[in-house]
């Protein structure tokens, strides 16, 4: 899952990052308004964390920002400011959560993936598809109820694949869900399709439906239906 943290100060940007990237999230950075407002016109992300008071702007904005572009997007503000009013107002142009610092790192953590399971998988513990079963917060995939072990990126590619099942996802979509600021480094995307590739065989040996499918120069779809 990926996660934008919008946050000024440094140490805290670091020490909320090296934990979420502890548990499995892909974390990008912005420090002011202008670099948030770029990301959020340029990606996608599962949630924003938002500081109200930034450089160059306010937090309050690029909530309204995100909501426009990307209506989907989970919003969780983390902010000093215990002013009810900034409270009221974020939530009211549509984030999801607030969280005053100081805060504990554990309950970041836990209202990220409560957000995530209520947005994505209505609320719920597991993804099910058919005969296939994701347990997100495990990282634990079934199908036809016996594990499958998948590497860290595979189970992230099915997880992203399901979530955007029937739909045409891009070879660039993945790689920038996947590998966030770093995919401006590859050269192409084609190492893509090893990642896929191997999911696939994985999911077919454990006799799941192959639903995987290539569309020619574009990228893949989890097509599920006819």
């Amino acid at each position: 899952m990926k996660v934008l943290l919008i946050e000024d100060e440094l140490e805290m940007q670091e020490s909320i990052g090296q934990y979420l990237e502890m548990e499995k999230f892909l974390v990008e950075f912005a420090t002011n308004y202008d670099q948030a407002y770029e990301k959020i016109h340029l990606y996608e992300y599962d949630c924003v964390l938002v500081d109200i008071t930034l450089p160059r702007g306010s937090g309050l904005d690029l909530i309204k920002e995100i909501k426009n572009r990307r209506p989907k997007t989970g919003i969780i503000i983390i902010s000093a400011k215990n002013a009810v009013d900034d409270k009221i107002h974020g939530l009211n142009l549509g984030a999801d959560d607030y969280l005053p610092k100081p805060f504990y790192l554990a309950e970041l953590n836990a209202r990220i993936k409560a957000l995530i399971r209520r947005n994505n998988f209505e609320g719920t513990a597991s993804i099910k598809l058919n005969e296939i079963e994701l347990f997100p917060e495990e990282r634990k995939v079934l199908v036809h109820q016996k594990i499958v072990v998948l590497t860290s990126k595979e189970f992230d590619l099915l997880e992203y694949f399901i979530i955007n099942k029937n739909r045409v996802i891009q070879k660039n979509a993945l790689v920038e869900h996947l590998w966030g600021d770093n995919a401006d480094q590859f050269d192409n995307f084609d190492f893509i399709y090893n990642h896929v590739k191997n999911l696939r065989k994985k999911l077919i040996e454990a006799h799941c439906t192959d639903y995987l499918k290539s569309v020619y120069g574009i990228g893949y779809s989890f097509k599920t239906e006819v």
